[in-house]
């Protein structure tokens, strides 16, 4: 599953496991398979004229999920989430994402949301997640 996962900027790997507890590295928006950002309009020399918000943050839950599918688990074993956020003006976008992105979870995760000022390649969000292997109460 690992070959389904966006390819890392740099060597780390996405998850990392502690006992019990799952460690999934930052997730941007990368689509693994075209490796394309999420919800990018570019002008004709490439750089970004605007980003959808909305775009970018399903595919970053999308991204973490993934990774998590990797090790046979899922969005209902994630505990804890950090989102960095470029605008914090953005925040209701990534807030209705999330809210449906964990619908169906009995109990969502705990999340702190930072605004950052840039981050890598055309991410305007980032998410790392703390899950477990344990079931959850």
């Amino acid at each position: 599953m690992e070959n389904q996962l966006t390819k890392p900027l740099a060597k780390y790997v996405h998850t990392r496991v502690c006992g019990s507890l799952v460690f999934v590295a930052g997730q941007g928006c990368r689509d693994p398979k075209t490796n394309a950002y999420a919800g990018i309009t570019r002008n004709p020399d490439g750089t970004v004229q605007s980003h959808d918000l909305t775009a970018q943050a399903k595919g970053v839950l999308n991204n973490i999920e993934l990774a998590l599918k990797a090790l046979d688990l899922s969005r209902k074993n994630i505990l804890d989430v950090t989102v960095f956020l470029c605008d914090m003006n953005e925040f209701p976008k990534m807030n209705d994402v999330w809210n449906e992105f964990f619908a169906d979870c009995a109990v969502p995760p705990t999340r702190t949301t930072v605004c950052v000022t840039k981050l890598p390649g055309d991410n305007f969000v980032e998410m790392k997640a703390i899950a477990t292997r344990d079931q959850i109460v």
